[in-house]
């Protein structure tokens, strides 16, 4: 389970943990790049030091944004809104718009993130139309 970013004193950002990505080398190495690239940016906003240290180790790894976004988030990252790249918050929406079972809709990280946002009041970019959140489907009469 993730916890808290305490060294910045903000609940609003939760960091992966080094149990979460031990196994893995690719997403082991993004991760701890992400936090030790994290305490050196100089900037007091939190949100800024998240996407700035995303966009470091994209550049650092010749990898997109939105992949290194992607990798942290499924290993446990959750910030606001502001924190990601457009790349990424892209693909998130229109992930989040997807129902459970289509091609393309929210893994299990992606489905923690966007609690994450709604627990910060955050709008998550989406409309979502599935049996869970709106009742029964109509099928369109053909």
């Amino acid at each position: 389970m993730p916890t808290p970013l305490s060294v910045f004193d903000n609940s609003s950002v939760i960091l992966p943990q080094r149990v979460a990505f031990e196994g893995s080398s690719s997403e082991g190495d993004i991760c701890i790049r992400f936090l030790r690239h994290l305490s050196a940016v100089p900037n007091n906003r939190l949100e800024i030091k998240v996407l700035s240290a995303i966009q470091f180790v994209a550049d650092m790894m010749d990898c997109s944004d939105a992949h290194i976004a992607k990798t942290l988030v499924d290993v446990g990252l959750r910030a606001p809104r502001g924190a990601f790249p457009a790349s990424y918050l892209a693909h998130a929406d229109g992930s989040l718009a997807c129902d459970g079972w289509d091609i393309g809709a929210p893994n299990q990280g992606l489905s923690a993130l966007a609690r994450h946002w709604q627990s910060l009041g955050q709008d998550t970019g989406h409309t979502r139309s599935n049996a869970y959140n709106n009742g029964p489907r109509e099928e369109a009469a053909i």
